[in-house]
């Protein structure tokens, strides 16, 4: 724990050191590199830019990801591990090839660099994880409960939200957290399709770096951190960070 953890440390103390450059441990104590970041507006708009994005990816990704799993682990058809592997592609290709067909695709139909473009490349980069997420809980429910369910007079649209849902709820949340964090972090699928007035926060410290070495990008860094940890705890709220993280039937047990 201390190995994973010890490199968060490190990025929160230096966004409070006093110096120019990046140091560790820290020399002196100050907020100035926070206020730096909250004066410059880029900051804040690839702040924005970013939040949007990952909170639109994520929505969608499980509006589809939820209704492909489900019929994927109900359903048997021709083509259904064809689609699954389709579906699920995106997690072993490499994200810069995704970025440069996103690019390509959107050139085409000429909304290359705009929100959408990045829209469209974030649902398919992060809709895997709700799917794998999901099917993971759909492997420990049981059919016959939603059976059960219509033969007494429930349509499918009402076995789902009332017998369904609720039994993989925990798997639908983890997969909602992967897709926002590898959403918010993505930066190959990003870099193809940003301009200088559109940018995600990953994508704008990966230009800053270019030109700067300070406790700047430390400061963004930690800032980053601090939203992730807020996202945790609200989970841990929600349903409890065991629930969430644990996916398998065989763990349920």
């Amino acid at each position: 724990m201390l190995y994973l953890a010890f490199p968060l440390l490190v990025v929160i103390a230096i966004s409070f050191t006093a110096t120019e450059y990046l140091r560790f441990p820290p020399q002196g104590l100050t907020l100035r590199w926070y206020w730096q970041v909250l004066g410059d507006p880029t900051f804040i708009e690839a702040f924005i830019v970013s939040g949007e994005l990952a909170a639109a990816a994520t929505a969608t990704a499980l509006l589809l990801g939820v209704p492909a799993a489900l019929v994927f682990a109900r359903k048997r058809f021709a083509l259904s591990r064809v689609l699954s592997a389709l579906f699920l592609s995106p997690l072993v290709l490499p994200t810069i090839v995704l970025g440069v067909a996103i690019l390509q695709y959107a050139s085409a139909l000429g909304f290359a660099r705009s929100f959408w473009a990045l829209f469209v490349g974030h649902v398919v980069l992060v809709t895997p994880y709700v799917i794998r997420t999901s099917l993971a809980s759909l492997s420990g429910v049981e059919p016959a409960h939603e059976e059960a369910a219509q033969d007494l007079g429930a349509t499918p649209l009402q076995t789902f939200f009332l017998i369904t849902l609720p039994q993989i709820k925990a798997g639908v949340i983890a997969g909602a957290l992967f897709a926002f964090i590898n959403s918010w972090i993505n930066v190959e699928v990003s870099i193809f399709n940003s301009t200088a007035q559109l940018v995600t926060i990953p994508v704008k410290l990966f230009n800053y770096i270019q030109f700067n070495i300070d406790p700047t990008l430390a400061a963004v860094s930690a800032a980053t951190i601090y939203i992730a940890i807020l996202v945790v705890v609200a989970i841990d709220l929600a349903v409890g960070i065991e629930r969430a993280a644990v996916t398998s039937p065989e763990t349920r047990r």
